[in-house]
């Protein structure tokens, strides 16, 4: 048995791609969250792909379908059970849709740096009333608006993973996403220069001599962080 019935998913031609259940565990413990997280497991299955289970039994089924959409995102054919989540290799409908769901981000949300830029502002400005350490207001804004993107997150959680195919098709598509994947990297890249940018602005501190290699300009939204940094007295050890 080598596909399902629409032909769309592969598992027992193939050996499982190295390093899978790490990056299982990683995408099922981030989407559990911190507390239901720690009790996620991941093994291996006797003739391929891997199963996965929760210590609590309380919303277990919630949390399952919430892990089967997001493995399905990366690329993988799931079932969801009563006791358990079963990932049973690479589908060639998902991973259409992931180059569908990257292409889209690159032309929607990761094209506007006017919006990073905006809750850039909103974000340093809110920790600096809350007497949020300026040294480390750079850093934190930058994950927040991280955490907004999503896509820095999914991407770091296939690190280490090894994707291939036995079959042609497979092999096509995984290409494609992987090329997806290398751009849509990039750009979340220049959006988190950006918030780092502006959080050092906010902050009071030189803007950083590197500028981001591409990407469009801020325009409005960088003259909007000018006028909200707020009129406070430095310290002697801060630059100016």
């Amino acid at each position: 048995m080598t596909m399902d019935s629409s032909g769309s998913s592969w598992f027992l031609d193939d050996p499982a791609p190295s390093g899978q259940e790490q990056v299982v565990q990683r995408i099922c413990a981030r989407v559990a969250g911190p507390v239901v997280g720690a009790g996620v497991h991941v093994a291996s299955l006797p003739l391929g792909g891997v199963q996965v289970w929760l210590d609590s039994p309380r919303n277990r089924w919630r949390f399952y379908h919430r892990m089967a959409r997001e493995l399905r995102l990366a690329g993988w054919h799931t079932e969801a059970g009563p006791d358990r989540l079963l990932l049973l290799g690479w589908s060639a409908v998902c991973l259409s849709h992931r180059a569908r769901m990257l292409s889209a981000a690159l032309t929607g949300r990761l094209a506007d740096f006017d919006k990073t830029a905006f809750m850039a502002v909103m974000i340093s400005t809110r920790l600096r009333h809350e007497g949020f350490p300026v040294r480390g207001l750079p850093a934190e804004v930058e994950a927040r608006c991280g955490d907004a993107l999503r896509w820095p997150a999914r991407l770091a959680d296939l690190d280490g993973l090894e994707r291939r195919s036995s079959l042609e098709p497979l092999r096509l598509r995984l290409a494609q996403v992987a090329g997806l994947e290398a751009k849509v990297c990039r750009r979340c890249g220049e959006h988190l220069a950006l918030a780092s940018k502006v959080a050092r602005t906010v902050a009071g501190g030189a803007v950083p001599a590197r500028e981001r290699a591409s990407g469009p300009r801020a325009g409005l939204t960088e003259r909007m962080v000018c006028v909200s940094v707020p009129n406070v007295t430095m310290t002697a050890g801060t630059a100016r």
